[in-house]
């Protein structure tokens, strides 16, 4: 009998190249995720839950929550394959800029570069330093910033 072997579709430490880009799909932004981002978080800040409150403000309407449209983008890179299964622990998020609203209706993508490997043997794997750019519908910067995660070595898998 053949033994399968269930290899994750994320790519390991060493697959990963720097220069590398890849684009997520879409996802567009809901008032349920607003809503129910509030609840988790406890944010319920005017500008994102109240539709006229949100009318007098600089957007003009209900924004999403920065850090609501960051977890999504954290969604949106699992949904590219290349983290799926490999992931090891995401270690930090470094010069994040919120750059422009994201409101109810506009579909997101992420767009992901790998700007820096770095080999941590003890810890099972490598540290990849991923340049993440957010953008709307319109092909707007709404976010950017570098993600690093801990990525499995395929030599120990």
């Amino acid at each position: 009998m053949e033994t399968i072997i269930n290899r994750p579709r994320g790519y390991y430490y060493e697959q990963f190249k720097i220069g590398q880009k890849i684009a997520s799909v879409g996802r567009t932004i809901t008032e349920s995720d607003i809503v129910t981002f509030a609840g988790l978080s406890g944010d319920y800040n005017q500008m994102h839950v109240d539709a006229e409150y949100s009318k007098k403000t600089v957007f003009g309407k209900r924004v999403a929550h920065g850090l609501l449209v960051l977890s999504i983008s954290s969604g949106l890179a699992v949904t590219t394959g290349i983290l799926e299964g490999t992931v090891l622990a995401f270690r930090e998020v470094n010069n994040w800029k919120f750059s422009k609203p994201v409101y109810i209706g506009d579909t997101i993508h992420i767009v992901l570069e790998t700007v820096d490997l770095k080999p941590m043997k003890r810890l099972g794997g490598g540290l990849v330093v991923i340049n993440v750019v957010v953008q709307n519908q319109n092909n707007e910067i709404v976010m950017r910033g570098k993600w690093s995660v801990l990525v499995k070595s395929e030599e120990i898998s």
